[in-house]
């Protein structure tokens, strides 16, 4: 069965700009034992799979990584 390649197109609404992670500086979340990665870029945060590093990162403003972590902290995340 042949694959299809699509075009991912930018979300509408979509107001964060196309970060360069390469020269980032990531930080383990939880001293070296988990699989997040987090690194701060241009006034955002991004958090990457550490096991997989070229995967697509995830891309918050300071107000979502405060919303994000109080929820995790809340136990609305399972962060394992």
């Amino acid at each position: 069965m042949a694959e299809s390649i699509t075009q991912q197109q930018p979300l509408v609404g979509w107001d964060k700009p196309e970060l360069d992670l390469s020269r980032a500086e990531w930080q383990s979340s939880s001293r070296g034992l988990g699989d997040v990665q987090i690194a701060f870029v241009e006034g955002f945060i991004a958090m990457r799979n550490s096991e997989r590093p070229e995967s697509p990162s995830l891309i918050f403003t300071p107000a979502e990584w405060g919303a994000f972590v109080s929820g995790a902290r809340e136990g609305e995340f399972d962060l394992t």
